[in-house]
C-alpha cells in the first residue's frame, strides 16, 4: 500500500521560509523513471502545480515559484523536499505531495494534481 506523507507545513510572515518533506512509503523513488512533485490549491483557487522532480533529477517549477522554491530528492529515503523562501501571502494553500511512476512531463499533461499517488496535504499560511 502506497502512503505519502507531508510534513513542515505552518505560519510564517512574508518573506519567511518554510521547508515541507514528503516521505513515501510502499514506492521505490529510485526507479528509473519516477515523477515526485509538490502542488496546491488554496481556498477557491484552482490546483496548482508548483515543482516536480524525475528520478533522473530534472526539476520543473512553476513561473510563480521559481527562484524562491527549491524541491529535491533523497531516493535512498524516498523522500523529497520543497525548501520555500521569500514566502508571499499568495502562496498561502494546502500544500500535497504527490508521487508517479511516469516521467513529470506525462504527469503535467495529465494536469497539476495528475499524480497517481496524493498526501493529505500540509497548510502553509504567510501573513503579509
Amino acid at each position: 500500500q502506497v502512503q505519502l506523507a507531508e510534513s513542515g507545513g505552518g505560519s510564517v510572515q512574508s518573506g519567511g521560509s518554510l521547508r515541507l518533506s514528503c516521505q513515501a512509503s510502499g514506492i521505490t523513488a529510485a526507479a528509473s523513471t519516477f515523477c515526485m512533485g509538490w502542488f496546491r490549491q488554496a481556498p477557491g483557487k484552482a490546483v496548482e502545480g508548483v515543482a516536480a522532480v524525475d528520478s533522473d533529477g530534472s526539476r520543473h517549477y512553476a513561473d510563480s515559484v521559481k527562484g524562491r522554491f527549491t524541491i529535491s530528492q533523497d531516493v535512498a529515503k524516498d523522500t523529497w523536499y520543497l525548501e520555500m523562501n521569500s514566502l508571499k501571502p499568495e502562496d498561502t494553500a494546502m500544500y500535497y505531495c504527490g508521487a508517479d511512476p511516469l516521467s513529470c512531463m506525462t504527469v503535467q499533461n495529465i494536469g497539476p494534481s495528475g499524480y497517481n499517488y496524493g498526501g493529505q496535504g500540509t497548510q502553509v499560511t504567510v501573513s503579509s
